[in-house]
C-alpha cells in the first residue's frame, strides 16, 4: 500500500512541520525509488512518521524483516530520528481482499498499537478512503507515477531490466555470485575480469594474493581467516557497486582458502572451516578452470606438478561438498562463451 524516488537526502528536522504523526503502509517489495520519493515527501511534512511493511502472502525471497532492514539502512535512525518502523502484525488479510477489509484491519491493528496518525501518505487510489477511516488527512504523492515511473509489480516481473529504479543496496539482494575456481596458473583471475567486462558487471579479485604478497608468503592460520573474510567483504562490496548487473564474478572462495591453509600451515581455524562450509550454497554457479593453459611462473607460483595436486584437491573438495560445477577449457574467449551459455541456460 505504498508507491512513488529520490534518495534519503533529508537531514534533521524542519522547523515547522504540517503534521504531528504521519503513516505510510506498503509492501516495499522491493523497496524502490518511488517508495523513497513517497517517504521523503512524508518526512518533510511530519514530525514523526510510522512505516508499516506488510503483505500476505509475504515474499519468500525477501520477507518483511529483510525489507524493514533495507529501510533501516537507507533511513538510519541517527539521520532520521522521526521515522519509526512498525512491527509485523498477526494474520493480515490476503492482498486481493477488498479494500474495506484492509481498512478495517489497519484501523484495528493501529488502535491496538496506540498509533493514531493525523496524516496518511500514499500513491494509490485507496488513499482517500483509508485516510478518512483513520480520521486523517491524505497526502497523495505521484499517483500517476510521473516523477518515478515504476511499480513494485513491474520490478518483480523483471528486476534486472528496471534496476535503475533501485538503490544499489536494494539491488544487491538480487545479484547472484558466480564462483571461478582453479589451481595456480589456470587463468581464473584473467577469466574473472574478462567475464565482468564481457557481461557488463562487477568482479572480485583474489584477495588472498594481496595478503600473500603483503606478508612475503609467510602466512599463518590467522592470515587465511583474514583472507576468507576479506574475500567475502569484497563480494558484498561488488554486489552493491553501481554498474553491477545480475552477476558478480568471484575469483576463489573460502573453501579454496581452507585448502591453502592446510597445505601451507598444516591446520585451519574453526571459523574458516565454517566459512568454507557456507560455500555449498553461497554461489549460484561454480566454474573450474582446467589446467589446459600453459603454466606461467610469476615468481610466486609453484611448478606444474604442484598445480596438478592443487587442482586435484579443489576437485575433491567440490565433490565432497556436493557442489555442482562446470569445467572450463580453451582460450579465455572460449571460456567466456562457455560461462555465458551456462548462465543463460539457468
Amino acid at each position: 500500500m505504498a508507491g512513488g524516488s529520490g534518495g534519503a537526502t533529508r537531514r534533521g528536522r524542519w522547523p515547522l512541520l504540517e503534521f504531528r504523526h504521519g503513516l505510510v503502509i506498503g509492501k516495499f517489495a522491493p523497496l524502490h525509488r518511488g517508495h523513497l520519493h513517497l517517504l521523503d515527501h512524508a518526512l518533510a511534512r511530519c514530525e514523526r512518521l510510522s512505516v508499516w511493511v506488510y503483505s500476505r502472502p509475504d515474499f519468500p525471497e525477501m520477507p518483511s524483516p529483510l525489507r524493514r532492514g533495507r529501510l533501516r539502512e537507507l533511513y538510519p535512525q541517527r539521520l532520521f530520528p522521526g521515522l519509526h518502523l512498525l512491527p509485523d502484525a498477526p494474520n493480515p488479510p490476503m492482498n486481493d481482499e477488498p479494500d474495506a477489509v484492509h481498512r478495517a484491519y489497519v484501523r484495528s491493528v493501529l488502535r491496538g498499537w496506540g498509533v493514531f496518525p493525523d496524516a496518511v501518505f500514499t500513491s494509490e487510489a485507496y488513499g482517500d478512503a483509508l485516510a478518512a477511516d483513520l480520521g486523517a488527512a491524505h497526502g497523495c504523492v505521484d499517483r500517476a507515477r510521473q516523477t518515478v515511473p515504476i511499480s513494485g509489480s513491474a520490478l518483480r516481473a523483471d528486476v534486472h531490466a528496471h534496476r535503475a529504479f533501485l538503490d544499489p543496496l536494494v539491488y544487491a539482494h538480487f545479484v547472484r555470485r558466480v564462483n571461478i575456481l582453479g589451481a595456480e596458473s589456470t587463468g581464473k583471475s584473467t577469466l574473472t575480469r574478462a567475464l565482468g567486462e564481457a557481461l557488463g558487471t562487477t568482479w572480485v579479485r583474489e584477495y588472498g594474493r594481496d595478503v600473500y604478497e603483503r606478508e612475503q608468503g609467510q602466512l599463518n592460520p590467522d592470515h587465511f581467516l583474514e583472507i576468507a573474510r576479506g574475500q567475502r567483504a569484497l563480494e558484498a562490496e561488488a554486489a552493491r557497486t553501481p554498474g553491477v548487473h545480475r552477476w558478480v564474478f568471484c575469483d576463489t572462495d573460502a573453501a579454496t582458502t581452507l585448502m591453502w591453509s592446510h597445505l601451507l600451515t598444516g591446520t585451519a581455524l574453526p571459523e574458516l572451516q565454517a566459512l568454507a562450509d557456507e560455500c555449498r550454497a553461497r554461489y549460484a554457479h561454480t566454474f573450474l578452470c582446467d589446467t589446459d593453459l600453459p603454466h606461467e611462473q610469476d615468481g610466486w607460483r609453484a611448478n606444474t606438478e604442484v598445480r596438478a595436486v592443487q587442482q586435484a584437491f579443489i576437485r575433491q573438495d567440490l565433490e565432497t561438498r556436493g557442489v555442482a560445477y562446470t569445467v572450463l577449457r580453451g582460450s579465455v574467449a572460449e571460456r567466456v562463451a562457455q560461462v555465458r551459455a551456462r548462465l543463460e541456460a539457468g
